[in-house]
């Protein structure tokens, strides 16, 4: 289960290595730059919405395991809904969300400029791709491994190629990128929106029309609207606590120099290439674990839980391996510039000590992902976000940079150890006759 996954997460970034290929070959160094922040704005804004994919993974594998068909149905439609009213709320504030986003951010006139237009045209697809994410929980709640897999390739292919014609043969610069990821993301969400309704008609058995196949009474039920948003509401607050350590941690680079600074890129652009591997098992945990934790398959939660770990155990011992032998040709290819390359390879060391620490985090992520205990995730990345201040700060000023690194193995051990400490809670579903209220 864990390889379409991990290919379909390896298609991200190639798009992006495409499309810089594309500006950089026929665009100027403006719309480079353009794109470098329009898109650096739409990381920040998609990945703190994750929850559309999170939330609904979860919900959907629990149900699906407890054989309720048409509540499998139902959290689609509510989760549908969330993902429409957001994106047509992001469409709304479009203009408030651009001048705050640029007043964050400093660059260029000129560069902000084209910026703002690629920002501006691109943030019309957003309904569109909230409304993947959900397709995308809902394929893995279900297991289905290799539709995720068609929908990311076909998003991933369609965008490039279109990318490629508005911008290469056509030449509109930065602003036909972002025409062309919109185009992208509208067409591959009708096609997922089909193929996902047409699965879910055939294994349940229910008539296509849209009275039948929509559970109207179940969606009007206001107490799992409540749970759904309520669980959502905790992984995005989760979510935007990584993000602030990420970026403190890299604002704390900074100040170490512009050196230090893109040693630190270069060789955070390595470990999130290990984590793609990683997330592939992440999400068959996700999946399996929240299916045998809805059926209350005791047996089987405890086998998913160990096979998935050992497969991720032995993958980031092979990824460690790999940074420590190959790392250093690979910061080569990334960068020619000598003061960089010599000492981002004086951190490749502590780079594949954080990759071998990451995977139980990881792994418990999606072990709560699919179990929907998102308050113990909420409350677990609250706790180690203090912890992780307080050691930063402490580590940068006696060891240096270095010391900035190993506050972040810090962090992500002390994010598995306390997601671990709420795993007893977790088991008891097993041996309680009702469920908690979410």
């Amino acid at each position: 289960m864990a390889w379409p996954f991990i290919v379909a997460n390896a298609s991200v970034p190639l798009l992006g290595i495409v499309d810089t290929a594309v500006i950089g070959n026929t665009g100027s160094v403006v719309d480079l730059g353009a794109i470098a922040l329009g898109a650096l704005i739409f990381s920040f804004v998609y990945w703190s919405f994750g929850f559309l994919r999170m939330g609904t993974t979860g919900f959907i594998a629990r149900v699906d395991g407890a054989g309720d068909k048409t509540e499998v149905r139902a959290i689609f439609g509510r989760s549908c809904l969330i993902a429409v009213a957001v994106g047509l709320l992001l469409l709304i504030l479009q203009w408030p969300i651009g001048l705050l986003s640029f007043q964050l951010l400093s660059g260029d006139e000129s560069v902000e400029a084209v910026a703002q237009s690629y920002f501006y045209t691109r943030i019309w697809g957003a309904p569109a791709t909230l409304m993947i994410f959900v397709i995308m929980g809902v394929w893995i709640g279900l297991g289905q491994a290799r539709e995720l897999l068609k929908l990311q390739l076909f998003l991933n292919g369609l965008n490039m190629v279109l990318d490629i014609l508005a911008a290469g043969v056509l030449g509109l610069g930065a602003v036909g990128i972002a025409g062309g990821t919109v185009m992208a993301e509208v067409i591959t969400c009708g096609l997922g929106f089909y193929r996902l309704k047409r699965f879910l008609v055939e294994s349940h058995a229910v008539a296509p029309d849209w009275r039948t196949f929509w559970p109207r009474k179940r969606l009007r039920q206001s107490s799992q609207l409540v749970a759904l948003l309520s669980a959502n509401s905790d992984i995005m607050v989760r979510t935007l606590l990584l993000v602030f350590a990420f970026s403190f941690f890299t604002n704390e680079a900074a100040k170490f120099g512009v050196v230090a600074l893109a040693a630190t890129h270069i060789v955070l652009q390595i470990m999130a290439f290990t984590a793609f591997f990683l997330d592939g098992f992440a999400y068959v945990a996700e999946s399996l674990s929240g299916r045998s934790y809805g059926a209350k398959d005791k047996a089987t939660f405890r086998m998913v839980l160990r096979r998935t770990t050992w497969l991720a155990a032995i993958a980031a011992i092979g990824l460690s391996g790999l940074v420590l032998l190959a790392g250093e040709a690979l910061i080569s290819t990334l960068t020619n510039l000598e003061e960089v390359v010599a000492l981002s390879t004086t951190l490749l060391p502590v780079c594949a000590a954080y990759v071998l620490a990451s995977f139980p985090a990881f792994q418990l992520d999606g072990l709560f992902i699919g179990t929907s205990r998102t308050r113990e995730m909420r409350n677990a990345s609250l706790g180690s976000t203090v912890i992780f201040l307080c050691v930063i700060v402490w580590l940068g000023s006696h060891f240096g940079l270095i010391g900035l690194w190993w506050a972040m193995i810090v962090f992500v051990l002390v994010r598995a150890v306390s997601l671990w400490l709420y795993f007893p809670a977790v088991m008891k579903h097993f041996t309680s006759e009702g469920e908690r209220k979410l």
